[in-house]
């Protein structure tokens, strides 16, 4: 387990980071911000299956992972 809400699995979409008990790939969901889609409520209604606290886990995520990178 990554955090309490962010999981990579090698057998669920090949290890990626994904929303805990999603298929939804950390990923997209920066894809949706970085395509203008600036805002959780945007991507919640793309992925209605994710909570806020989803959302902001993943952004939460990528975030700390650049961060370790450096």
């Amino acid at each position: 387990m990554i955090s309490p809400q962010i999981v990579s699995d090698k057998r669920i979409l090949g290890g990626r980071p994904i929303i805990k008990g999603t298929r939804i790939p950390v990923s997209a969901v920066l894809d949706q911000l970085k395509n203008g889609h600036g805002t959780g409520k945007h991507v919640r209604d793309m992925y209605p299956q994710l909570s806020e606290k989803q959302v902001d886990a993943a952004i939460a995520f990528a975030s700390k992972k650049i961060e370790q990178h450096y």
